[in-house]
């Protein structure tokens, strides 16, 4: 007897299930992005006033009275204290009062629109004594790299060819073996890492020196995508490219810094500033080629190394995993003379 040949509602079902990937990608990326974006505005900013404690104090505390919440005050002795804070990542920006010419200390290679926020305030100051504001930026970006922004393009494109690599080696190497699969990704990684230092170095440059370390952050960050997708793909299947989105693009671009930091942003993404691997690259990447490798440069690279353990783990877990249903497939039957 010939099987029914299935009707047009089990096409639209068909075709509804596999609409419901896209469709939560959509509703991800808008939740994460305009949760993110949408309304950036200052909160805990750290900033400093210049100067001797008699004044400074002064000051610091009418922009602290002005601003409430959204700015964390303090005062430094003299212009090299205030310096040293920006160069350590501790300020978004500090302000040198003077009569006729007031100053404005950022660092833009930590965030430009951080520095932007804080100059706005400094501004505002140096306008209500009728004065024009010098802003002085201590680190000026890479000639490829104006916006200060590079680093995190830099950080998209490595993560689409990760994530992008997990989705090839899952569909056309469904057959291999786990290890083998997982040897591929690394593999890949190497590439994916070596296409970003170029296209950043030599082709842009928004990466001017320190190449093989960044080259090296870059095989981190995308060995970790790619393990931790390649260990999930067992668990999740044809789900694992939505969570792979959730997990190296709407929670890791949001929170990554490269837009926008901490200050700039919701508690939610600000926390996951802390330690999310995207963070860990961008962040990382700043301090050694800004600061110096200082500004904690080893706790971002030691962030990168243990999203690559965890994928490592991953993988293990999906390894027994695919053991225990290799076990439990019944013998094929003999054939029959």
């Amino acid at each position: 007897m010939t099987a029914a040949t299935p009707g047009p509602r089990h096409h639209i079902k068909h075709v509804t299930l596999h609409l419901l990937t896209p469709l939560l990608m959509c509703l991800g990326m808008g939740l994460a992005y305009l949760g993110a974006f949408h309304a950036p505005e200052p909160h805990g900013m750290k900033i400093a006033v210049v100067g001797s404690p008699a004044k400074a104090d002064t000051l610091a505390r009418a922009l602290k009275a002005t601003a409430g919440d959204a700015l964390d005050v303090t005062t430094v002795a003299d212009r090299k204290a205030a310096v040293a804070r920006l160069e350590n990542r501790d300020l978004a920006g500090a302000y040198v009062p003077d009569a006729a010419h007031p100053e404005a200390l950022v660092a833009k290679a930590n965030s430009e629109t951080t520095a932007v926020a804080a100059t706005t305030v400094f501004r505002t100051v140096a306008d209500r004594q009728g004065v024009p504001l010098t802003v002085t930026d201590l680190t000026p970006p890479a000639k490829g790299d104006p916006t200060g922004q590079g680093l995190f393009f830099l950080l998209v494109a490595l993560s689409i060819g990760s994530y992008g690599s997990v989705a090839a080696i899952g569909a056309a190497g469904a057959a291999l073996k786990l290890w083998t699969r997982a040897a591929i990704g690394l593999a890949t990684s190497v590439v994916v890492s070596v296409i970003g230092i170029a296209l950043a170095g030599p082709v842009f440059h928004i990466v001017d020196h320190d190449y093989a370390t960044v080259w090296g952050m870059a095989w981190l960050y995308s060995a970790g995508v790619i393990t931790i997708g390649i260990g999930l793909h067992t668990f999740l299947k044809r789900w694992t490219t939505l969570a792979l989105m959730v997990l190296f693009v709407m929670l890791n671009f949001t929170s990554s810094g490269g837009v926008f930091r901490p200050e700039l942003q919701n508690g939610f993404f600000g926390s996951l500033h802390a330690f999310w691997n995207g963070a860990g690259f961008v962040e990382g990447a700043r301090s050694l080629l800004y600061f110096d490798g200082g500004a904690g440069f080893d706790g971002r690279v030691l962030s990168l190394a243990l999203w690559l353990a965890g994928g490592a783990a991953l993988l293990a877990a999906a390894g027994a995993a695919e053991r225990r249903r290799a076990r439990r497939i019944p013998a094929a039957s003999p054939a029959i003379a």
